[in-house]
């Protein structure tokens, strides 16, 4: 069906970044899963073609544009191309919406022209390897020592981690247990600052590409310049938050899973067995006539979706249904699209065998979808 939520400058936008990452990232994806990450100077590239400061404030040299629609498209682009900006995506459409609601003067002059021109990546530290999804039993923790804070801690499974420059990470200002939520605060950890230790380049089943890193914090001296929003308001600051952050996740999901219906599709009008096309059997039909199906009903959500956000409207439990229903659909249909192509599915020379090794995260971070299913049945006032 025809999608009637974009006009010319998106697509004018879409063809820049499709054809940009058609050249500069499509035919470097094998090495850079060998490195573990992919280049720093890609995000100088990427900040070339506007990608890295479509919201950044014209001021700051960045596009002032107040939709997420273009940053949508980054997404689905890259989706469509099984291909990866590594950590770009956590730093355009989670991380940086904390500095544009939550910045003060100061901080908006001294970080917002890095993130325009690529000179500034910026990650997001929550997880903790004994917490995953309860942010509110984290044990990373700051004392104030007269105009700084003391950090201490570890953080884990942290995207962009290893090529960040910026690091926000949640840490725990006031220790009373009686509300576990209260007492959370975000600080801006800048790489070279003491104490700031960046761990292995996690080994990962999928997403290669895209550094996943351990970050420990040992008596990091940071200003108090650099607390990020009110202290002790960090847990409302992240589930604000949360709607973006599960909605660029259903994108990327629909994206990839629409690439692999592409993928079988092609691989099926040229496989042939038993004397004729693969294509040719009822039963690849009747599969990809499913997975088709599926995507329009998964495209239909992420639209409405992303309208809904750009009003404002989009909703935790919204955005919880949107991304339980992509991330599950392509599961569906990345795994009945290897399973067309037989043997060659299995080959990671083959894209779609790097979709579904890729895919099978986006059912757990950003709240699985046992977390997915708790916030919808909430809503229900079950």
């Amino acid at each position: 069906m025809q999608r009637n939520i974009f006009d010319s400058d998106h697509d004018a936008f879409r063809q820049t970044v499709r054809q940009f990452i058609g050249k500069e990232v499509v035919p470097h994806i094998v090495d850079w899963e060998a490195d573990g990450r992919v280049p720093r100077e890609l995000f100088t590239k990427t900040a070339e073609i506007g990608i890295n400061g479509l919201q950044v404030p014209e001021e700051f040299g960045g596009g002032g544009i107040d939709s997420f629609l273009f940053n949508a498209i980054v997404i689905e682009e890259i989706g469509y191309a099984a291909a990866t900006l590594g950590g770009m995506q956590v730093h355009l459409s989670t991380v940086l919406p904390y500095f544009f609601e939550y910045a003060d003067a100061e901080q908006k002059s001294r970080w917002f022209p890095g993130f325009a021109d690529g000179s500034l990546i910026s990650s997001i530290a929550m997880t903790e390897p004994g917490t995953g999804s309860d942010l509110a039993g984290m044990a990373t923790h700051a004392v104030r020592d007269g105009e700084d804070w003391i950090l201490n801690g570890a953080k884990t499974f942290i995207t962009g981690g290893i090529n960040a420059d910026l690091i926000v990470v949640a840490a725990r200002t006031n220790r009373d247990v009686t509300n576990r939520r209260d007492g959370l605060s975000l600080f801006v950890v800048e790489a070279g600052m003491d104490g700031f230790h960046r761990g292995r380049n996690l080994d990962k089943l999928g997403l290669k590409a895209q550094d996943t890193a351990e970050l420990l914090f040992e008596g990091v001296r940071v200003p108090a310049r650099n607390l990020l929003g009110e202290e002790g308001a960090a847990f409302s600051m992240l589930t604000n938050n949360l709607p973006q952050e599960r909605l660029t996740i259903a994108v990327s999901a629909q994206a990839t899973a629409t690439a692999a219906l592409r993928l079988a599709t092609d691989y099926v009008k040229d496989r042939k067995v038993f004397g004729q096309r693969v294509a040719d059997f009822q039963n690849t039909k009747f599969v990809l006539a499913d997975c088709a199906t599926e995507l329009e009903a998964g495209q239909a959500l992420v639209d409405r979706a992303l309208v809904a956000l750009d009003a404002g409207a989009l909703s935790v439990a919204d955005a919880a249904k949107v991304k339980l229903f992509t991330t599950e659909m392509q599961a569906r249909v990345i795994d009945r699209c290897l399973q067309l192509h037989g043997g060659y599915g299995f080959m990671r020379e083959y894209p779609i065998a790097r979709l579904y090794a890729d895919a099978r995260v986006t059912r757990i971070f950003g709240g699985t979808s046992e977390v997915m299913k708790s916030v919808i049945s909430r809503s229900l006032e079950l």
